[in-house]
């Protein structure tokens, strides 16, 4: 043994799988301070502290699942304790969250410099992984902040909802304004869409040295459309549960939605902008037209495994309730095209705990239309993924590209989403060859149920590595909640 070892841990024996690289090694990784500082063949077990064998088992990137709403319908604290264990034992290393002010979170409206320092508050010490958030400029005094924002707490990523002026949460709504928490004579329109624009292009020309960490996310579905088509299909008796919610948010709906998004940033010379979740082929096709249209904007293009894994047949029916909404299998057949032809940057999970007791109507648990939007699904992002992806002749390194490095290189977290020397040691071991069945009572969530109960997936993860401390192991979650804010400001 040597006086003093080199390593504080020493991982042997992982096939590691590299964004942007084909080859498949078989390496030892030494950590440091929470970093790879030494990847090759045959290091020494004298040089580490402690030493943990990989068996031979595939080594990925920590996972970066940059889009979840931790808190949405439970308090933030409780919620980032159980949903953050869930996301650990998919191999999530690094959880990004979109917040806003109003009904749901933490139920306020009001300032962002009141608001999210009490949500900095309830989630220190409550998250499993490493975390920051996406926020969303709800009201006029909002644009201001936004300055504020990234200058105090690093935020650089904003996010507009395109169908919250017109349309709720969950169905028909007339009471946008008690919903958002703002004034009665603001509006949350394409006026108010334009000028978070403007704040962004004017916080990109105050920051240019982070103006590539300064983007916008959308979501893009059109009130209007949703309004008139709710109507039509809650009248038409043929069409129930995911069909008729599929029906009543129609694909042209995203597909416009997009369109206009995409002339207001080249109005406003808003150069990064994020096409979030797209669900279907039309809202693919809109956001391809758009980046031919506007060849100067950077554009990045969405989708979550539950829009590549479930479709309107789905036998799980209202747990599958999502906004968008899943789609009819021709779809989700286009969208694994996409992938495969890298028209996608990232796969998310857009995981929303929404408890059992919550999702369906207690008077009625069978209609759609009252059952809340939104569900789970961290824990299976990174297996749903590989299970599927495989079938269909992605390689290893894509998948590290779409669920690691992209988000990473977007969002401003320069030392996650690779395993190279200087990076944090966020690592994930998966068995490419053991195949399981999703069953809601396995998982850390507190949901209570999935979407995807009974789904067959291979490829599962064994064991989480976050900063070179081991989070998951043998189907157990270890130690206590250590994931750090990270404030994205600098690289």
């Amino acid at each position: 043994m040597s006086e003093t070892p080199v390593f504080d841990l020493i991982i042997k024996n992982v096939r590691v799988v590299r964004p942007y690289q084909d080859a498949i090694e078989l390496l030892d990784l030494g950590i440091k301070d929470g970093k790879f500082a030494k990847i090759e063949p045959n290091l020494s077990p004298d040089e580490g502290k402690e030493v943990f064998d990989g068996k031979d088992l595939l080594g990925f990137p920590g996972v970066v699942d940059a889009h979840m709403h931790i808190g949405i319908y439970q308090a933030l604290d409780r919620d980032a304790v159980a949903e953050t264990k869930a996301a650990a034992m998919g191999g999530v290393t690094t959880s990004l969250n979109y917040i806003r002010t109003g009904q749901y979170y933490l139920n306020k409206g009001g300032s962002y410099r009141d608001f999210f320092p009490e949500v900095l508050a309830l989630s220190q010490g409550n998250f499993f992984v490493d975390y920051s958030y996406h926020i969303a400029p709800i009201s006029a005094t909002h644009i201001d902040e936004m300055q504020m924002l990234f200058e105090e707490y690093g935020i650089g990523s904003f996010k507009i909802f395109m169908f919250y002026g017109g349309y709720g949460l969950h169905g028909l709504s007339d009471q946008q304004n008690l919903f958002l928490m703002i004034q009665k004579e603001e509006r949350y329109d394409f006026a108010h869409f334009e000028f978070i624009m403007r704040g962004l292009t004017k916080l990109r020309e105050l920051h240019p040295d982070a103006s590539d960490r300064l983007s916008l996310s959308l979501h893009c579905e059109v009130a209007e459309i949703l309004n008139a088509y709710t109507k039509i299909v809650q009248q038409d008796t043929s069409l129930t549960g995911l069909k008729a919610y599929s029906a009543a948010r129609p694909p042209h709906s995203e597909g416009l939605a997009i369109c206009i998004a995409s002339y207001l940033a080249h109005e406003t010379n808003c150069l990064n902008i994020n096409l979030l979740h797209l669900s279907s082929r039309k809202a693919v096709e809109a956001a391809l037209m758009m980046q031919t249209v506007f060849p100067h904007i950077n554009f990045r293009r969405e989708v979550t495994i539950g829009h590549l894994l479930l479709d309107v047949d789905a036998p799980t029916g209202k747990w599958a309730k999502v906004n968008p909404p899943i789609r009819p299998r021709a779809d989700v057949e286009y969208l694994w095209q996409a992938v495969r032809d890298r028209q996608i940057d990232w796969i998310v999970s857009d995981h929303a705990c929404c408890a059992a007791e919550q999702k369906a109507s207690l008077k009625d648990p069978n209609n759609i239309w009252l059952a809340k939007s939104g569900f789970g699904g961290t824990e299976y992002l990174l297996s749903g993924v590989f299970s599927e992806g495989s079938k269909r002749g992605m390689s290893y390194g894509h998948m590290a590209e779409l669920l690691s490095w992209n988000p990473a290189q977007r969002f401003g977290l320069s030392s996650k989403g690779d395993i190279a020397v200087g990076y944090d040691a966020d690592l994930v071991l998966l068995d490419p060859s053991e195949t399981f069945v999703v069953r809601a009572a396995e998982s850390e969530s507190q949901q209570g149920y999935t979407p995807f109960e009974g789904m067959e997936l291979t490829g599962r993860v064994k064991t989480t590595f976050l900063r070179g401390m081991r989070i998951y192991d043998r189907e157990q979650i270890l130690g206590v909640p250590s994931g750090r804010y990270l404030n994205r400001r600098s690289k």
